[in-house]
């Protein structure tokens, strides 16, 4: 094995080290050095921004003013129009709770410089959503000199763009053990895991038979509604009614995602429920904090069941999108089945949101909206 094959084997693919250590960073609140070609720029995640590490990251980079970096999307909300994302200067703005409110508030404007973000900045940002923080950063230029003295990680932002396949790739069976459920008294739980330590598991629910499509949920991770019974989303119900379908009908596969809040994070997910509270559903809070109104990939799932043997499926899902997920990383899907939990006071709107808004096909939702509809009509007829 030659020098650069061994270095390989132990570090993984090129760039791919830096981008896991500069996860490590943003995790810790600690600033990165993004580099793309000759361009070179310090890197502050403002998820747990406070006073104190303001001012040192400002005296750090100067006698250059830091900029703060937001998404598109972000964008949109300040009323910036924009396609990249954005570098906002930040004269007069210079204290956490005016950043914070840049990134975060509902309902306000920015009317200072904005420029469109370099590759070196969207690759921060980028970063910022590997760490499931808030998708914004405060950027100065720096020269690498400024890195080394300082014993700051360095980040190539190329890599920054390939590190969600290449954690794919990664990805290995850690462990698997037999679990008796209420819902289904045969289960084996494997657990696999990536680069970032992140685990996925994979609930084997009777005996599938791998030689015909095998009946399969992918269900994102909510604790709100899994472990708590939060009555705000159909999560939890939808994974026991998944479960108990998938042992009645013989076998199936229960792929639980590491994907909170549509793939937000819990911290996220939180803040979202916060601008739903203000009025907002939940697409436009997703894109007003920052992120796309879905952040999932389905490559880790698609990986995931082929290392099962598992590659022809029927899927339990409302969401179309989840069907071309998966399709496209290779697994073919031979059909689809509804999986439609009860409606309640406090998820309908949420319910409502997704079949309007984000395309989910809830059969249901709609006819029982169709029959308030039509007994509010009948009370105000005269």
């Amino acid at each position: 094995m030659s020098a650069e094959e061994t270095m390989s084997a132990l570090f993984g693919a090129k760039g791919q080290t830096g981008v896991n250590r500069g996860v490590a960073e943003f995790l810790a609140r600690r600033p990165v050095l993004v580099t793309s070609g000759s361009e070179a720029l310090l890197a502050l995640p403002v998820e747990g921004l406070d006073a104190s590490r303001l001012a040192a990251f400002t005296a750090l980079c100067a006698p250059v003013m830091p900029r703060l970096v937001v998404t598109a999307r972000r964008a949109h909300a300040l009323e910036i129009g924009a396609r990249t994302p954005m570098a906002l200067a930040l004269d007069g703005v210079a204290d956490v709770p005016s950043i914070l409110s840049l990134v975060m508030d509902t309902g306000i404007e920015f009317d200072g410089e904005a420029k469109p973000a370099g590759a070196a900045a969207s690759a921060a940002v980028a970063l910022a959503k590997l760490s499931l923080g808030l998708p914004a950063v405060l950027v100065a230029a720096a020269a690498p000199s400024v890195a080394a003295t300082h014993d700051i990680i360095q980040v190539d932002a190329e890599a920054v763009s390939h590190f969600g396949d290449e954690a794919i790739r990664t990805l290995t069976l850690a462990s698997r053990a037999d679990v008796p459920l209420d819902a289904a008294r045969q289960a084996q739980f494997v657990v696999f895991r990536d680069a970032l330590g992140t685990s996925q598991t994979a609930i084997i629910v009777g005996k599938p038979d791998l030689s015909k499509p095998v009946l399969v949920r992918l269900h994102s991770a909510c604790l709100t509604g899994d472990v708590f019974g939060s009555r705000r989303c159909d999560c939890g119900d939808q994974l026991n009614l998944a479960i108990r379908r998938i042992d009645a009908s013989g076998g199936g596969i229960v792929l639980y995602l590491a994907q909170e809040g549509r793939g937000l994070g819990l911290a996220n997910k939180m803040r979202t429920y916060q601008m739903q509270d203000n009025g907002l559903d939940t697409v436009d809070a997703n894109t007003t904090l920052g992120f796309d109104d879905d952040e999932r990939d389905y490559g880790v799932a698609a990986r995931m069941l082929q290392m099962l043997d598992c590659n022809r499926v029927v899927l339990l899902t409302n969401n179309p999108h989840k069907l071309d997920g998966l399709a496209s990383y290779g697994i073919e899907i031979t059909g689809r089945l509804p999986i439609e939990a009860p409606v309640n006071a406090d998820n309908v709107r949420y319910l409502t949101a997704k079949a309007e808004r984000a395309g989910h096909r809830l059969d249901r939702l709609e006819a029982s909206l169709a029959e308030s509809s039509d007994a509010e009509a009948a009370l105000l007829a005269p």
